[in-house]
């Protein structure tokens, strides 16, 4: 079943009975709404008035909802995840802790080569060239000793919203970098949710490693997923509206990530359901039962 993700960008109060999500509304202005809080995947609290029960986002952690909260911006700020991903949590975070070195790098000798040939069907998408793409996601070694990575990302930013302006990617800097942050921070919220689901913890990444970062892993296995956010994100700017303002109709647009079709060798799924097939296939790796990563092909 697809899970939906629910943005609040009103004032709201949220409870819930019965197994489900009750939504209600200052002075009674409009009539309560109710979720079944099975049906739902990712929560996000976007204006500042809103009030949640304690026992609301109980109920949503029992059901491995993510809880994304925004600043005054208006831009995802912080993550609330259950800490129980199954019975043998235990033993799955054993397995992590204990992953040898070599384990790690071709784990992530694996994630970038996805992520490479992911960017290069972008740009082939929207009729750039990305030969030197595809045969560097053939080339990277175990750990990308020799910087695949790097090389193919300065192509890919230069070329991909070659058509329209002259693009730097940085977290600060302008349009369309505003839908960019957005859909990952989504994108970084359905990853976490899944890796805890998979009884693994999302702070001890393969490659990552920042003692201020919380969500190491998810920044890892979010990776060769980040191509479905910039085409969405290319479909926004190729209309040439208004962009420059991150307002609810392109949240709404961009919220529709985790819904978005990914490819495996033998189906097609939900973003959503697809990034828990790869962290399944991840603590697969960690347990020493197999030593690929399941990844969609864009």
């Amino acid at each position: 079943m697809i899970k939906r993700t629910l943005m609040f960008s009103n004032p709201a109060y949220l409870n819930h009975k019965n197994s489900q999500l009750v939504v209600s509304f200052p002075d009674k202005e409009k009539e309560d709404r109710t979720v079944p809080i099975e049906d739902v995947g990712v929560v996000v609290l976007e204006n500042q008035q809103i009030t949640i029960s304690h026992g609301c986002i109980a109920a949503l952690l029992q059901n491995n909802v993510a809880v994304v909260s925004c600043d005054s911006s208006h831009m995802p700020t912080g993550l609330i995840l259950p800490l129980d991903g199954g019975h043998t949590q235990a033993e799955r975070f054993r397995y992590q802790i204990e992953a040898s070195v070599p384990l790690k790098k071709q784990l992530w000798q694996q994630t970038i080569q996805q992520k490479i040939y992911n960017q290069a069907q972008v740009l082939q998408e929207v009729g750039i060239p990305a030969d030197n793409l595809l045969r560097w996601s053939r080339s990277v070694k175990s750990g990308d000793p020799d910087n695949y990575e790097g090389r193919a990302a300065a192509y890919y930013w230069q070329n991909i919203f070659g058509a329209f302006m002259e693009f730097n990617r940085h977290r600060a800097g302008e349009p369309p970098n505003n839908l960019l942050n957005y859909g990952y921070a989504i994108l970084r919220a359905v990853v976490a949710r899944s890796l805890v689901s998979s009884g693994l913890l999302p702070t001890l990444g393969i490659f990552h490693r920042n003692k201020y970062n919380a969500y190491c892993l998810a920044d890892d296995i979010m990776e060769p997923y980040r191509p479905f956010v910039d085409r969405v994100v290319y479909g926004i700017v190729s209309e040439e509206g208004d962009y420059t303002i991150l307002d609810t109709s392109l949240k709404t647009r961009l919220l529709q990530v985790p819904q978005v079709d990914v490819r495996f060798d033998d189906m097609t799924s939900p973003l959503l359901v697809g990034v828990s097939r790869t962290t399944a296939s991840l603590a697969r790796c960690f347990e020493g039962v197999s030593r690929k990563i399941n990844y969609p092909t864009l």
